[in-house]
């Protein structure tokens, strides 16, 4: 197969797919070695971030996907978002967050920094698939910790957890508890 149909062949696979892809399942499903699915990775990268393409190369979560450029999204939104689904309240935003950024949390240190208790904003953003449980405090009484997952990463298109956004001072201190100062 010649380099171009093996770009193609990548391409095609991405569009289909609803889910990012990691490369090792790229190479499964397309049957190509891993340096073919890379050096069409790169191919396809340099062509999409022509000023002419609509589309970019997504990597979200630790896999690749097909998706409208960023610049674009404000004029695509309303048509194609996920309409309602995708919008959270603000408290439930700031429970994310607080979640994101001091991860594992329990739900006391949650309440301890927003000063509510975060009972229903945690129910809320388990259910919509944006936070899970990341385990049990090695405390009295082993309280659940939660953390973010794929899905959060995937929404805010974001590769890991080290690609949020760095907070300033003022920020930073109030995501942090009181015992860590």
């Amino acid at each position: 197969m010649t380099e171009s149909r093996e770009t193609a062949l990548i391409e095609a696979i991405l569009f289909m797919e609803a889910e990012p892809m990691e490369q090792a399942a790229l190479c499964r499903v397309s049957g190509l070695p891993e340096e073919a699915v890379a050096a069409a990775l790169e191919s396809l990268e340099r062509r999409y971030t022509a000023e002419d393409s609509g589309i970019e190369l997504s990597r979200v979560g630790g896999g690749i996907t097909l998706s409208p450029k960023r610049e674009h999204w404000d004029d695509l939104k309303d048509r194609y978002g996920k309409k309602g689904e995708g919008r959270i309240s603000r408290a439930a935003m700031e429970t994310l967050a607080i979640i994101a950024y001091s991860q594992p949390i329990t739900r006391a240190e949650i309440k301890a920094l927003r000063g509510v208790s975060p009972d229903n904003m945690i129910t809320l953003l388990v259910e919509k698939g944006f936070v899970r449980e990341a385990g049990k405090k090695d405390v009295p009484g082993k309280p659940v910790q939660y953390g973010t997952t794929r899905e959060f990463l995937k929404h805010f298109r974001l590769n890991s957890i080290a690609e949020l956004p760095r907070l300033g001072e003022s920020d930073a201190d109030r995501f942090e508890l009181e015992g860590e100062r």
